[in-house]
């Protein structure tokens, strides 16, 4: 299969709305299906929204295991250029590593953004089994998917079912990196954590909530929802606090 041949559902979407831009990321093996529920919501209430395909993602396992943790940031670079032709005030947020991509881009671009929502974000992994899969060259090249973990039997998240070994790696790099540059992440942030999260660990989100700078920090706990938050029970919690969080600061 082909990067050009996106699995249906997978697609990125562009909604236009008025000059309060929201950059949406997905996260590590996943696709934008488990975003378009908050983005449709958002940009319903007025925003402009944008959800990029992180490249090698919503194609093949095959496809993600040729990409590196600069083609993801890079998916979101463009996708930021974007959305700055269009909009004014822009707000950035992601589920998962998406999360960790919005602490990153906010960290990197601190004069650019007006607020961050990271959602069940990472910044520690601690996790002894893909730390010893990382560096391994005796490793297996797929190890078996990490998605769907959500409390909401009738849903389910799209994303792979397999996990190319070769970005276990890119995805260390990345939170390490993020970790530092948290440090610089000035704009107001809303962390939303799962404590029932069976991917991430909970403890993840009061880390975050101390590792960034911002004078403004709230950490909102999402009690009934798993690791994809945005699609399980919680998913209009999130829509309903991101909608505050931003009218708090934009002006509309």
């Amino acid at each position: 299969m082909s990067e050009d041949i996106v699995m249906q559902g997978a697609e990125p979407f562009f909604l236009r709305g008025n000059h309060v831009g929201v950059l949406l990321s997905h996260g590590f093996t996943g696709t934008t299906q488990s975003m378009r529920y908050l983005g449709e919501a958002l940009n319903r209430a007025g925003y402009t929204v944008s959800a990029p395909r992180l490249k090698g993602h919503g194609v093949s396992p095959a496809a993600m295991a040729q990409t590196r943790a600069g083609d993801w940031i890079a998916s979101l670079e463009d996708a930021l250029t974007e959305l700055r032709a269009h909009c004014s005030t822009i707000f950035v947020g992601g589920l998962s590593m998406g999360g960790t991509l919005t602490l990153y881009m906010a960290g990197k671009h601190p004069d650019v953004f007006a607020g961050a929502f990271p959602i069940n974000a990472v910044v520690q992994l601690e996790s002894p089994d893909l730390a010893g899969l990382a560096f391994d060259r005796n490793a297996p090249v797929f190890v078996p998917g990490i998605g769907s973990d959500i409390k909401d039997p009738g849903i389910k998240e799209l994303a792979y079912s397999e996990v190319p070994v070769a970005c276990f790696k890119e995805l260390y790099a990345l939170v390490g990196v993020t970790r530092d540059l948290s440090a610089r992440i000035r704009c107001p942030t809303l962390v939303l954590q799962s404590p029932d999260d069976h991917v991430v660990k909970p403890s993840n989100g009061r880390l975050i909530a101390g590792l960034v700078a911002s004078s403004r920090v709230e950490l909102v706990w999402l009690n009934n929802s798993y690791h994809v938050a945005t699609i399980d029970f919680d998913k209009d919690v999130i829509v309903n606090e991101v909608h505050r969080f931003i009218k708090s600061i934009a002006k509309i």
